[in-house]
């Protein structure tokens, strides 16, 4: 926590010398923020998330699913931006001991005279899928769906453009290094299109689709032998804090390339949505070795009882702000299913079923609780383990 008081110490320290030059600090802003005389903003974020989780049932074989309750995310970054030119932000995310989005866009307008998109460079989430770029902060479900949870690619470093029109999104990225942890090394080219014929407050449709190769690169350990890349495909059963994956293919050798592919679809219409993706991949071998191919599907419905709409906007979603003095309440549900059978190699098949109820008390705290009934086969074996579980979020 060490690093958490530094920070706030810093930004305050920034907050003073604001006062004493030309430029002014807002105040009461929440998050804390500060402006300056050529329109530039500084800003401190945060995104903490404590969760309980209780299970029913256990693994394969009486593995034991064991109850646990602790962070799930400890987010603190600093942005800074000038609205119509750039926007920088680096978050990391102290739970995890991992760095997230640390990223400078800048606006083509800005740049060009006109308007040519957004460009990014920097680390990011690449341009696959919907559920995986939603923000951390404003996913409905404690837990990314299980082919998000398998398929989706992560973080990367490179370059990224985005356009936006009232009727389409075309997103589209080269990432050409390792993340900033040093991990995943190789090469992706990633796309993203979406039409949206419905875009205004309230009242949305979003079809999408989406396509990436990776070429990942081999390293040279410290012996100095060579490691050929590898991959692996597991997911976890929906909740938040357990280790146990019930589906996984074990680890694939001397991969050549991975293929991604998804379809994507969201529809809002005031306090109603239904969202769905279905998603795949392909890994090609070297040296003879059978490739393997694996994919899986979510959808979900969610109602906001209390009347407010989920918002939308650049190719996402967010948190509704509540309009009452006593927040919003959105009821959900989802069904989610995986597929790792493939090619001789038994990685096991899962659905699960999720409940869920979220609390959105302020635009910044915010309370959730799931309820998932899992079934999963792999080989012989089978279980149906069920998982309670609670979160309580700030986000600023």
């Amino acid at each position: 926590m060490k690093y958490l008081s530094i920070l706030a110490l810093a930004l305050l320290a920034v907050h003073a010398g604001a006062h004493a030059g030309d430029a002014g600090a807002r105040a009461g802003a929440w998050p804390p923020k500060i402006a300056f005389a050529d329109g530039t903003e500084l800003a401190l974020g945060g995104n903490f998330a404590h969760d309980a989780n209780r299970f029913s049932g256990d693994g394969y074989d009486g593995a034991p699913l064991e109850d646990d309750d602790g962070w799930r995310r400890r987010e603190l970054g600093l942005s800074l931006k000038r609205k119509g030119v750039y926007d920088f932000g680096a978050t990391f995310d102290f739970e995890a001991k991992t760095w997230n989005d640390v990223v400078l866009r800048v606006e083509g307008k800005a740049l060009f005279g006109h308007d040519i998109g957004k460009l990014r460079v920097g680390q990011m989430k690449l341009p696959l899928g919907f559920e995986g770029n939603t923000a951390t902060r404003s996913v409905v479900f404690m837990e990314n769906s299980l082919p998000t949870q398998a398929f989706y690619q992560g973080r990367r470093s490179g370059i990224d453009w985005a356009f936006e029109r009232d009727r389409y999104i075309v997103n589209a990225g080269y990432f050409f290094e390792s993340d900033l942890q040093g991990d995943n090394k190789g090469d992706t080219v990633a796309a993203r299109v979406a039409w949206t014929p419905s875009k205004q407050d309230g009242q949305v449709l979003h079809l999408g689709v989406s396509a990436a190769q990776e070429r990942p690169d081999s390293e040279v350990d410290g012996l100095g032998m060579t490691v050929h890349p590898s991959a692996r495909w597991r997911a976890k059963p929906e909740a938040s804090l357990t280790a146990v994956r019930l589906v996984d293919s074990g680890t694939l050798t001397r991969v050549d390339r991975i293929e991604r592919g998804g379809l994507e679809a969201l529809w809002i219409q005031g306090p109603w949505s239904l969202q769905g993706e279905y998603l795949r991949q392909k890994t090609t071998r070297e040296s003879g070795l059978p490739s393997y191919a694996a994919d899986g599907a979510y959808a979900f419905g969610s109602w906001l009882v209390t009347g407010e709409s989920r918002p939308y906007g650049a190719g996402n979603v967010g948190n509704p702000r509540p309009k009452g003095r006593y927040g919003a309440l959105e009821l959900l549900a989802r069904y989610s299913r995986i597929d790792l059978d493939s090619d001789g190699i038994a990685g096991g098949r899962q659905h699960d079923w999720t409940l869920g109820a979220n609390w959105y008390f302020t635009g910044h705290l915010k309370f959730q609780l799931n309820y998932v009934r899992a079934k999963a086969t792999r080989g012989a074996l089978s279980t149906d383990p069920s998982v309670l579980q609670l979160r309580a979020q700030l986000h600023f």
